[in-house]
């Protein structure tokens, strides 16, 4: 009795080093379920994205790549005395941050529209919820 009632700095030192290690693993599972969690969300956001991806490509159907764009260009060459006139025919073919940032903002559209419908069903539900408590009463 008299060894664990004693002021040894040893025993002190061994308890605070116990209690310091159950507050780090305590910290380590609650870091750990929340990033579980992170992770767990994102796989989901992600796998509605690419579903409504591929759902968007099957209905609209157009599986055809589009084609460069041909556009006529008037050279006016300014050394000479009668201004001339070329037409140079060059074909413009849209970048690929255009084409990302399309992609980006058909995808976020499909998105934005999968939650207003969710939204608006519910809110249907709910008006039929009051519809029909409002026929149930005397």
């Amino acid at each position: 009795m008299e060894l664990l009632e004693s002021n040894d700095p040893k025993i002190e030192l061994l308890k605070k080093s116990a209690r310091h290690r159950q507050e780090l693993e305590d910290e380590v599972k609650l870091i750990s379920a929340k990033t579980e969690k992170i992770i767990t969300n994102a796989l989901i956001i992600g796998g509605t994205l690419a579903a409504a991806y591929v759902l968007m490509r099957q209905f609209s159907g157009s599986s055809k790549k589009p084609k460069a764009k041909a556009s006529k260009i008037k050279v006016v060459q300014a050394k000479a005395p009668a201004a001339e006139v070329e037409e140079v025919e060059e074909t413009y073919a849209p970048g690929i941050m255009s084409q990302v940032g399309s992609a980006i903002a058909s995808q976020a559209t499909v998105f934005l529209l999968g939650i207003a419908k969710e939204k608006l069903g519910d809110f249907i539900q709910a008006q039929f919820e009051k519809k029909a408590e409002l026929n149930e009463r005397p």
